[in-house]
């Protein structure tokens, strides 16, 4: 996990309060989208100065899961000779997958970088993002989950699984879905 302080006031200081927000990343726009509406709706409600309720200090932590690698093997040759994946190749697979992982991360951190009394951490996990998202978001004690919405129609989602459907009913926390900016008709995003 990394993180990095924004300018903010010291945790534990009388008349700070504290949120945890986790916004889930992955590499399509609809998770920039979501990103983008809770630091402007929600974390731009801590950049202001101290008002009656005290400083608030925001904990954003954004998280990309990615698939696991599965070592298969390749039949070729004459009567199905089977062929199995170097370990070489798998180890260069998974340096790659982690590479992506914490460009994307650093791309997401990026956006944040001007925000006042918001403190970015970054988690990359391994698995299934649904199940990994509502774990993460039980064991950090988080506030409020952010993703985003892809629009998945009714036959995909039930083959592929819509991983904000599945939080919304199994993580233990407020579930924010961002649906995606509309681009016609000059309505605004958010």
């Amino acid at each position: 996990m990394e993180t990095r302080k924004g300018k903010s006031p010291q945790l534990g200081q009388q008349g700070v309060k504290t949120m945890r927000v986790m916004v889930g990343i992955d590499e399509s726009d609809e998770s920039f989208s979501a990103l983008r509406w809770t630091l402007h709706n929600v974390c731009a409600a801590a950049d202001g100065e101290e008002d009656e309720h005290g400083f608030r200090l925001i904990t954003l932590t954004l998280v990309h899961v990615h698939q696991p690698f599965h070592l298969y093997y390749v039949p070729a040759g004459p009567g199905g000779t089977a062929f199995y994946i170097p370990a070489s190749v798998e180890e260069s697979i998974k340096k790659g997958q982690e590479h992506i992982s914490k460009a994307l991360l650093g791309r997401a951190s990026d956006l944040c970088k001007d925000k006042k009394n918001v403190e970015v951490e970054t988690l990359i996990f391994e698995g299934d993002p649904k199940e990994k998202i509502c774990r993460a978001t039980q064991e950090m004690h988080v506030d409020l989950l952010v993703v985003g919405h892809r629009n998945l129609g009714k036959i995909k989602r039930a083959f592929l699984g819509s991983v904000s459907d599945y939080c919304a009913h199994h993580a233990n926390c407020p579930v924010l879905i961002v649906k995606p900016p509309k681009e016609a008709g000059g309505e605004r995003p958010g």
